[in-house]
């Protein structure tokens, strides 16, 4: 089993399926991590079975306040951030010519710009540690497209795009950047989705079955471990083998 003790994280979107499960998993590895979001009563509920994590409710759409949002993370964690997981993000589905502006703007905005200011800062402490690791959680949609999703598959490619450029930028200082693409995951959101399209969806996966969120909780551990040092501006696909990239 990786071993992450010593290890301080912060995981943004903590109150979701994946996001608990992140938590919970890199718990288990012994890391010292902060969880964010915006439900407070999830975040508690993490807390009571989780004692020792630390919860920050915070609303990164909020762009103009992400950095004291960094600054008082960083400090709750002792000074010394190793690894940011950036896995808050929003849909808000609509066909192409029927989405308005506000639609777009509040993906794009939340996903992908929020996604780069909690990088830019989250670096910054990093560059003072002299190493650090983003992982950033994209989507299988960002590769290949979906119907009704212009605005969120733009933003998860963004992402992957973000991501590369950040590595580059910032290899040499011994920062890692890189994304996990999750496929269809088995949460609470695809418990709505109705019986006979989740049945097309499996249809198309090889494996013939939905992702849990620990397939992705189990990703992260390893790019937040130095296991995956020389991993830099990748992207690990957790899909199932629905998408090959």
């Amino acid at each position: 089993m990786i071993n992450l003790k010593d290890k301080n994280i912060i995981v943004t979107g903590a109150s979701g399926g994946i996001g608990s499960s992140i938590v919970e998993h890199l718990y288990e590895a012994g890391a010292n991590i902060l969880a964010t979001g915006t439900r407070i009563d999830k975040l508690d509920q993490l807390k009571s079975k989780f004692s020792k994590i630390k919860i920050l409710p915070f609303d990164i759409s909020n762009h103009d306040k992400i950095e004291g949002f960094i600054n008082d993370a960083d400090e709750l964690l002792g000074d010394n951030l190793n690894c940011l997981v950036n896995n808050a993000g929003i849909t808000k589905d609509n066909l192409a010519i029927r989405m308005n502006l506000m639609e777009w703007n509040k993906v794009i905005d939340l996903n992908l710009t929020s996604t780069f200011l909690m990088s830019k800062f989250a670096i910054k402490k990093m560059l003072k540690n002299k190493s650090g690791k983003i992982i950033n959680i994209t989507s299988v949609v960002g590769h290949t497209g979906n119907i009704g999703q212009v605005n969120y598959t733009a933003s998860k490619a963004g992402i992957v795009a973000m991501s590369k450029s950040l590595s580059i930028e910032y290899a040499k200082k011994n920062i890692n950047v890189n994304c996990i693409s999750p496929g269809f995951i088995d949460t609470a959101m695809t418990e709505k989705i109705d019986e006979k399209f989740k049945e097309s969806i499996v249809s198309k996966i090889p494996s013939g079955k939905l992702g849990k969120a620990e397939d992705i909780a189990n990703a992260v551990i390893f790019l937040a471990s130095s296991k995956s040092d020389y991993i830099n501006g990748e992207t690990i696909h957790v899909n199932g083998g629905l998408y090959l990239g």
